[in-house]
């Protein structure tokens, strides 16, 4: 009986656990939506521009796009079309 109640246990956890969203995934350390497309732009737009330095990452309709000239200003060496996790990013 035991047994049964630790099998009913695990196969609950495994069937309630959080599924992985858009929300889950980061770029640069910053919560991505839109499967960070909006970060992997202004990160590739911030490479375009030669930006050194966040103060020069423009702020507009896309808090996404800011950041990820951030995220260029810290890291110019990534890859702009992987996620944190080295997931890929569709540019569509």
């Amino acid at each position: 009986m035991r047994a049964y109640a630790v099998l009913l246990v695990i196969c609950s956890a495994v069937a309630f656990a959080p599924v992985a969203k858009s929300q889950d995934r980061t770029f640069g350390g910053y919560d991505c939506t839109d499967e960070c497309q909006g970060h992997s732009a202004g990160y590739k737009w911030a490479e375009r521009k030669g930006i050194t330095d966040e103060a020069n990452c423009p702020f507009g309709n896309s808090r996404s796009f800011h950041e990820g000239c951030i995220a260029y200003t810290e890291d110019p060496t990534r890859d702009p079309d992987e996620d944190d996790d080295g997931n890929p990013i569709d540019s569509r």
